[in-house]
């Protein structure tokens, strides 16, 4: 089998209202993302997306023309040696697996292990909100189905987010689970230890499921101190590291509690069934970042079954701004959990991607 043609679709949903990510200074208009579609000389076609335009792709384009979609090291390696000086294209490796699991016949989940058929989610909010309105989200959330939610807070205001997490938990009661993000993985100037420190211990009295990203990721040490001297809160984070190296020295130095990896973002989904394995070995959590669109999560989800992933999958979900209709867009169903707050994994061969033909040429976006 050899690929013979990779056809990028970039789409652009607008969005009235405008969402505002807690990451983003200014709110989005609208929703950009790029549709690929891996085609084969046997007539198999591999379905993947990724963040933003992939400008400059087509300068290596002629790296993966003409091989076998189905030799995934080798299309890893050269992902990873393109990564070393510019974008990593691990969105091209999530539709080879499309591929084989189609070839196979078999759901990509099963391919990679069939630990589970579903998986428990939590509602990974993106705004920020004033504490009453969180509480009141939170409480629609669980009226939905979710029995556990993400919380952003913005470092510039802690106490108010602080504030948010103690009226969400007066909100749901003790049966309801709240992560917490401090959104701090990637700064360029590390928080003050004792402040976060502080700041940990006063989120894990109200009762939180873990905290993620307290420190800019390359701190380990830093990490390696929270996790010691709070060992009642989970420490997460990781989720768009993409240095192996480094991510394999924070498993060495037992550095998190929770690690976060996404295979389309991040590492790639062999790389990160590696390390998510490795993490389960060592009596850790290893559920992925999952924070782009449909098919992404598509492609984390069937990880974090195949290799039993969890406790909690993440799922983008902040009504009204952030639906999985709008996260969905160019899907012909958008995801959805079960009454008893699961995601299910796609039973059909492959990732399972089910296209709205209609939708992807309604928004696709004219070069």
């Amino acid at each position: 089998m050899k690929i013979t043609h990779i056809a990028l679709d970039r789409l652009r949903l607008p969005l009235d209202p405008a969402f505002q990510p807690a990451w983003e200074p200014e709110p989005w208009p609208g929703f950009e993302t790029t549709l690929v579609r891996v085609h084969t000389d046997e007539g198999v076609t591999g379905v993947a997306t990724a963040a933003g335009t992939l400008d400059g792709f087509d300068a290596h384009r002629q790296l993966f023309l003409g091989t076998d979609p189905l030799d995934l090291v080798a299309q890893v390696r050269t992902i990873e040696t393109l990564g070393l000086r510019g974008p990593a294209y691990w969105w091209l490796e999530a539709a080879c697996w499309d591929i084989l699991g189609q070839v196979a016949g078999q759901p990509v989940s099963v391919l990679l292990g069939n630990a589970a058929k579903r998986l428990p989610v939590y509602a990974s909010t993106g705004e920020l909100r004033s504490p009453a309105a969180r509480a009141e989200s939170a409480l629609a959330l669980r009226a939905h189905g979710f029995r556990a939610m993400k919380i952003r807070l913005d470092r510039t205001r802690l106490r108010a987010g602080v504030e948010s997490v103690r009226r969400t938990r007066e909100a749901v009661g003790d049966d309801f689970e709240i992560m917490v993000d401090l959104g701090a993985a990637a700064g360029d100037r590390a928080p003050d230890l004792v402040r976060t420190r502080k700041l940990v211990a006063e989120l894990g009295e109200l009762g939180v499921f873990w905290v993620e990203n307290p420190l800019p990721y390359p701190d380990l040490p830093g990490y390696k101190r929270l996790r010691a001297d709070i060992p009642h809160v989970r420490i997460a984070a990781a989720g768009l590291h993409r240095s192996v190296p480094e991510l394999l020295r924070s498993l060495e130095l037992d550095a998190l509690d929770v690690y976060q990896m996404d295979a389309v973002q991040a590492v790639g989904m062999l790389r990160a069934r590696t390390l998510g394995e490795l993490a389960l070995l060592k009596h850790r959590h290893y559920t992925p970042h999952t924070w782009t669109d449909g098919v992404a999560l598509l492609a984390n989800l069937h990880l974090a079954a195949g290799i039993g992933g969890g406790p909690y999958l993440e799922f983008p979900c902040d009504p009204p701004t952030w639906t999985p209709e709008r996260r969905d867009f160019m899907l012909a169903e958008p995801l959805d959990i079960d009454p008893d707050g699961f995601l299910t994994v796609p039973q059909n061969p492959g990732l399972g991607v089910e296209l709205d033909e209609d939708a992807v040429a309604a928004y696709r976006v004219c070069n």
